[in-house]
């Protein structure tokens, strides 16, 4: 029973490998059950009818079948007596290996043996067989109707064939029913067209649009445009059909279809070879015509162009290995050396200094890296550098392994050196965060009037002057006692990474907590020592201290205008210097703003010479 399961498992994994030899999902079954129990009870009765046709088909020419399709009933002639019990069935072949008969002969020896094998099975069944030469000959020739019988039918095998023919030309049909006037060419391409067709094949297919009469936008804007909506209506194509194969999609203007061809574009050559249209205004056949004529043909400077082309290549190719060398090895171990440096703490040097300092710093100072990755380092940029000066003229296959081999390995290398600065970061980071959190404790304090607080007594003060009083909510007292017992840990070695990155994140939370509290208080307190005004459409302010005054001139401008002046004895202002928000901010910082401030006469006079005449000041602004 183990071997059974086994065995099945294998084969599951093989079919799905391999998905060209596996059995497709029959897509009738899929519709089965949403149907009335009658015509379920028909349809199944024709199901086994058609499997047993289609495994006796397969199994005389299985490798030349390449889909067998449901076909619609035809429509009856005129007085012709309906058969309801009629099944129609399309059978395409691959013929490309046939060398003993010629095609035609071909088509009516395989007609006849399906027609016998289908009258042995049901007289109902009317398989309709077709080749693959023909099918396609059919599109050259401008005939469509095979194609859309394709598009109609519901495949009950089908190697991928079917299915690439269904969603192109659905897609085609999509196209031209919005641009029939702008479409000169649809075509299939790809391995399709030469009957390589497999379920899971991408379906190639390019389009040509006529830009020869464009009036209303350039000719890119155009190919933009409809390029968009067409492979938007591919999308739609696949949702329709549920056929999930990739359908490549590519647009072409004529005029630059055209230019390709003269320039004898490969690309555009192999189109017209190979591709199959399944809509063409006459321009694609006699181009293709003309090619297997050999009156297509590339011009001398095509031809010197090519010709050129492989040496420009291999110039390019050692152009490109010159540039592993100076360039992508060279940044690939340079850059993560300078942020290992940055990461540090230390402003990255330049490249010449970048070794002298990972040897400093990594290597002797902090005993982190060992002295072979240094070498390493040097070398790149050694090499790096001959090639820039040109002392050195190529690099060697040889060289280039072992630049790639150091380069990885010296990666690998930084990553865990990575590791090792982030430790010890880590701990740096728990000891600047409690000196950071204390000082904050200390000037959160000091607004309040408390001065002098030893860090003993720290948690006692913070605990009765801001949280008892309802200044500061309970919550960050337990954050701060979280901090100093971290510190403790921490200058016993017992503090773990989990533990750092805790601390870390309450603390960050008391931090802000703090800030915003002492930037309201201190806006509380700037706001005594504000004068607002309003000057023609515009608004000032000044901003009055002890010994000086900072002049705001458009509160509104984005780049704000700042100047200052002296406070003299009298209380009216010296002269004024240009100043800026930075000095400003600075001086915010440290100065402290005092209880009361008065405002004299004579500062009356000098808003009038500092705003204009019409200055007026601002209450409850």
């Amino acid at each position: 029973m183990a071997k059974k399961q086994k065995d099945a498992q294998e084969t599951k994994k093989e079919n799905k490998q391999n998905p060209v030899e596996s059995k497709p999902i029959d897509p009738i079954q899929e519709q089965l059950e949403r149907l009335p129990k009658d015509v379920q009870d028909k349809i199944k009765e024709l199901k086994i009818k058609l499997d047993k046709y289609k495994d006796e088909v397969l199994k005389k020419f299985d490798k030349y079948i390449m889909g067998i399709s449901l076909l619609p009933p035809p429509k009856p002639k005129e007085g012709e007596q309906i058969n309801k019990d009629r099944v129609d069935l399309f059978i395409l072949v691959d013929d490309r290996d046939s060398q003993k008969m010629s095609k035609l002969e071909l088509k009516d020896k395989l007609a006849a043996i399906m027609e016998n094998i289908a009258k042995e099975n049901d007289k109902n069944i009317f398989p309709q067989t077709i080749i693959l030469s023909e099918l396609w000959q059919n599109c050259y020739d401008g005939k469509s109707e095979m194609l859309a019988l394709v598009a109609m039918g519901a495949p009950l095998f089908d190697r991928g064939m079917l299915q690439a023919i269904k969603i192109a030309e659905i897609h085609k049909n999509m196209v031209l029913k919005k641009f029939e006037k702008y479409i000169v060419s649809y075509v299939l391409a790809g391995s399709l067209t030469q009957g390589k067709a497999t379920p899971t094949s991408d379906i190639d297919v390019w389009i040509v649009i006529d830009d020869t009469d464009v009036k209303k936008m350039t000719r890119a804007e155009l190919k933009d445009k409809l390029r968009a909506i067409i492979i938007g209506m591919g999308l739609d194509a696949g949702d329709m059909t549920g056929i999930r194969n990739k359908l490549n999609i590519q647009v072409y203007i004529l005029t630059d279809f055209w230019d390709s061809l003269r320039e004898a574009n490969p690309i555009i050559y192999t189109l017209l070879r190979d591709g199959v249209p399944f809509y063409d205004r006459g321009i694609f056949m006699p181009w293709k015509q003309l090619l297997r004529m050999g009156k297509i043909k590339p011009s001398p400077e095509s031809i010197d162009m090519f010709m050129h082309s492989g040496e420009q290549m291999i110039q390019r190719v050692r152009a490109r290995i010159k540039e592993i060398g100076m360039e992508d090895t060279y940044y690939a171990i340079l850059t993560p050396s300078q942020a290992a440096i940055m990461m540090h703490g230390v402003a990255p040097p330049t490249p010449r200094e970048t070794p002298d300092v990972m040897e400093e710093m990594f290597v002797k100072k902090l005993k982190l890296l060992e002295p072979k990755w240094i070498e390493i380092l040097r070398k790149n940029i050694q090499i790096r550098k001959e090639l820039e000066h040109g002392t050195k003229k190529d690099l060697s296959g040889k060289e280039v392994d072992e630049l790639l081999q150091d380069a990885e390995d010296y990666l690998q290398r930084v990553k865990k050196l990575f590791g090792q600065i982030e430790e010890i970061k880590e701990k740096d980071t728990m000891l600047h965060v409690y000196e950071t959190i204390i000082t904050m404790i200390r000037d959160c304090l000091r607004m309040e009037g408390v001065e002098k607080v030893s860090d003993v007594e720290i948690i006692k003060v913070f605990e009765q002057e801001l949280v008892h009083t309802g200044r500061i909510p309970e919550k960050f007292l337990r954050i701060l006692n979280e901090v100093i017992k971290a510190k403790k840990d921490y200058d016993a070695n017992k503090l773990t990474r989990a533990d750092v990155q805790n601390v870390k994140k309450n603390a960050n939370e008391l931090i802000k907590f703090i800030v915003e509290y002492m930037q309201r208080k201190r806006g509380r307190e700037l706001e005594r020592a504000r004068i607002r005004v309003k000057h023609g459409n515009r608004y000032g302010e000044v901003l009055l201290f002890d010994d000086v005054a900072f002049i705001i001139h458009d509160k509104d401008q984005e780049e704000k205008e700042i100047s200052k002046a002296p406070i003299e004895k009298d209380g009216g202002l010296g002269t004024t210097q240009k100043s800026s928000l930075e000095e400003l901010e600075q001086y915010l910082a440290k100065v402290e703003i005092p209880p009361k401030v008065f405002i004299k006469q004579p500062i009356f006079e000098d808003l009038k010479n500092i705003f204009g005449k019409d200055v007026e000041i601002l209450l409850n602004y």
